[in-house]
């Protein structure tokens, strides 16, 4: 049996990644205008990291990580998240010494959970986020939601949603999960096994189950938006003006509340719709105390997650047009050794001034290069001869039209680049 990838993985062939490409460019353009600036963080990071920063009771700690311990005993996992790396990144190089605030992203960020695989979610994705942290205002959200959608919108996904929530802080969560409590209480046997775990310690976790009898219990549960302190209801009124000043529609759903522990105020869920595919694009919220609980200062941090195999599916699915890869300029077929020895110099030559450039490498009969270059798409190619190489001239036969024109070999280089 020929070996495999691992279930849950994809490769990304030459054929596909120039659709990851166009994204990615579109991503750091889109991130520039709006200030932000890369980061790059390991793949592994020390398991403690997630376990104090994502949660443990979360289900990425306790059913998703890929966790080892190393040749040192040391226990490792597979980051899981970007955010809780960007974070430790944070801390570890001083960057709360700098003005506040840092807005940094990530792009193409590897992570893993141990997960059944379906459309758009594998074991092994890659997440576009960003990250801003010492920005208490809402602005400051309803800037990340502004530029999450603008990518989105580029890249052209269609029929988006924004979904917002707030889930409060430490000073009113604790008065909504007893109310919360309290109202499952009487229905704690109709609960999954997950969720009556979650009952004592964490609550609010059992909203964001996925199966559909906790879904049922949780239809009439108290909302949080009922519950909110007089901080965080001004900050999610300044967010709803923020996001309506820009021309962002929105929806407040009672029911977000993310998948990870350190979210404080604001979460929000960016959901596309198309034929095929019906779900969130986008995910992300504010976490103030991930800084403090991490062993760093009390800053505030808000930004999202974006996985980006899930975002091409969805802009397949929706119809979006991806440019295509710049076919090959030129096709140099050359005919003789010595014409071949000129011909690879040549294509160095054209390549270095801008010129897409293809030589045969394999030993091909004249006739079959003329073959390969029409499978290239090439424009034009470059016939190089005996004949051709005694008058230091090429051939340049335009491949849609058939015409030809002898060209001195200096002279070949601005006459394919006009």
């Amino acid at each position: 049996m020929a070996m495999q990838a691992p279930k849950g993985t994809k490769d990304v062939t030459p054929k596909e990644s120039y659709k990851w490409q166009y994204i990615e460019a579109l991503a750091r353009e889109i991130c520039e205008y709006y200030g932000f600036r890369e980061v790059r963080t390991p793949v592994i990071e020390h398991t403690e990291l997630f376990l104090r920063g994502v949660g443990d009771t979360t289900d990425i700690v306790q059913k998703e990580m890929y966790t080892f311990n190393d040749r040192g005993g040391r226990s490792i996992t597979l980051k899981p998240e970007g955010t809780a790396g960007a974070a430790r990144m944070f801390l570890e190089n001083g960057l709360f010494n700098d003005a506040q605030p840092t807005k940094m992203y990530y792009l193409n960020c590897p992570v893993f959970r141990y997960d059944k695989p379906q459309a758009g979610r594998l074991r092994e994705h890659h997440q576009f986020g960003v990250e801003v942290y010492g920005a208490p205002r809402a602005s400051a959200d309803a800037e990340c939601i502004r530029l999450a959608m603008a990518l989105l919108t580029r890249v052209g996904v269609q029929n988006l949603a924004v979904h917002i929530n707030s889930i409060g802080c430490p000073k009113c969560r604790p008065a909504y999960n007893d109310a919360l409590r309290e109202y499952l209480r009487g229905r704690y046997g109709e609960l999954c096994e997950v969720c009556k775990s979650r009952f004592e310690k964490n609550p609010l976790r059992i909203l964001d189950c996925k199966e559909e009898k906790c879904k049922a219990v949780c239809a009439g549960a108290p909302t949080i938006l009922d519950c909110l302190c007089e901080e965080c209801e001004a900050h999610f009124a300044e967010l709803q003006g923020c996001l309506t000043g820009v021309g962002v529609a929105y929806t407040v759903d009672p029911f977000i509340v993310r998948g990870l522990d350190y979210y404080t105020k604001t979460v929000f869920e960016i959901i596309a719709e198309c034929e095929g595919y019906a779900g969130t694009v986008c995910g992300g919220g504010r976490y103030d105390g991930l800084m403090a609980e991490l062993g760093g200062p009390s800053l505030p941090g808000v930004g999202f997650g974006m996985g980006m195999e899930r975002l091409l599916l969805v802009a397949e699915l929706s119809g979006a047009q991806i440019p295509a890869p710049r076919r090959t300029d030129v096709y140099i077929a050359a005919l003789g050794e010595a014409a071949r020895a000129a011909g690879f110099a040549l294509a160095d030559e054209l390549r270095g001034q801008g010129v897409i450039t293809e030589f045969d490498h394999v030993g091909r009969s004249f006739k079959a290069q003329f073959k390969y270059a029409d499978k290239l798409g090439t424009r034009y190619v470059a016939i190089l001869g005996e004949d051709e190489l005694a008058k230091g001239c090429a051939k340049l036969k335009d491949m849609a039209t058939g015409e030809e024109q002898m060209l001195p070999l200096p002279a070949l280089a601005s006459v394919l680049k006009d």
